[in-house]
């Protein structure tokens, strides 16, 4: 038995959870949703998937993209067996908490973490949390999260058994997490002057281009929000740090303006991707990505159902 889940704030904590409630030292696998989109996952029987696409392999899969219910949807009508939950939340987290309470296997109290990953995930953020990450310890925490180098992996085991462990004013002045938070806020003091230099705004769509950049900026991703407050959808592109070939786009509405009516998540899975209604992410051909950017803003641009 393993768990296996994504490399974010909302992935680390569906590990806290799901090793509370089997109450076991249990392998933890760390995967990007693309590795299952494109078959290269190694997903074993056993397995509890969280926080990533539905592969019939597991025993158990927890999720609450909208993009991934289509699959697990189809693999019901054909066997109607399953273990876990599908639901449409904040954060998938919630909905691992949400099962193994119903079910009587968790004996701590994680309501509060729960909580602030509902409001990382879902990006149920104020104009003061973006601005001033620093001062709301969880958000500031979920900023450390990367998948950019070899000690990351590391850095996300260690936060697993810190959350699991200690509270949130201990562990943010842990040593290696602390560390980490200074790096974030540095980043995000010039991270505001990169986003200005390379984006573009086209008619109420802010384009965000980081391929000419190496390595790309990293900073607070929800400040985009604030520095383009006309704008009611964003896309930003990198290149993959470990692939040239492959360009990562994100795409997201607005958190601060509700006037974008296409659901980022079914779009993106046309491309290969997927993600949230709000929000989502995509691995793309270096050859293709002009054309697919070209398509895809035409359709934010018409912003029709």
């Amino acid at each position: 038995m393993r768990i296996v889940t994504r490399p974010d704030f909302d992935g680390i904590v569906c590990a806290v959870i799901i090793l509370e409630a089997h109450q076991k030292e249990l392998p933890i696998v760390w995967i990007e949703p693309a590795e299952v989109q494109n078959g290269k996952a190694d997903i074993k029987n056993g397995d509890i998937m969280a926080n990533l696409p539905f592969d019939e392999r597991c025993s158990v899969w927890f999720d609450h993209h909208v993009s991934n219910s289509a699959k697990f949807d189809k693999y019901l009508a054909s066997k109607n067996i399953y273990q876990g939950a599908f639901k449409i939340a904040p954060s998938a987290a919630g909905v691992v908490y949400q099962y193994y309470k119903e079910n009587g296997q968790l004996a701590g109290n994680f309501d509060e973490l729960i909580k602030e990953t509902d409001i990382i995930d879902g990006a149920m953020l104020s104009m003061e949390q973006v601005l001033y990450p620093e001062k709301y310890p969880f958000i500031l925490l979920s900023m450390t999260v990367k998948n950019r180098d070899d000690s990351d992996k590391l850095y996300w085991n260690r936060l697993v058994t810190l959350l699991r462990q200690k509270s949130i004013d201990e562990i943010i002045v842990d040593s290696d997490v602390k560390q980490r938070c200074d790096k974030v806020i540095s980043e995000n003091m010039v991270y505001s002057n990169i986003l200005k230099q390379y984006t573009k705004i086209h008619q109420n769509i802010s384009i965000t281009d980081f391929r000419t950049l190496n390595p790309a900026p990293s900073g607070n991703r929800f400040l985009i929000y604030s520095l383009f407050p006309d704008s009611i959808a964003t896309i930003k592109m990198r290149y993959d740090d470990h692939d040239k070939g492959i360009v990562l786009v994100s795409i997201g509405k607005s958190i601060f303006r509700d006037e974008f009516n296409i659901n980022i998540g079914k779009l993106l899975a046309k491309y290969g991707g997927g993600g949230h209604a709000g929000a989502g992410g995509c691995s793309m051909k270096a050859s293709e990505v002009d054309k697919n950017i070209d398509e895809i803003v035409q359709i934010m641009v018409s912003n029709r159902i």
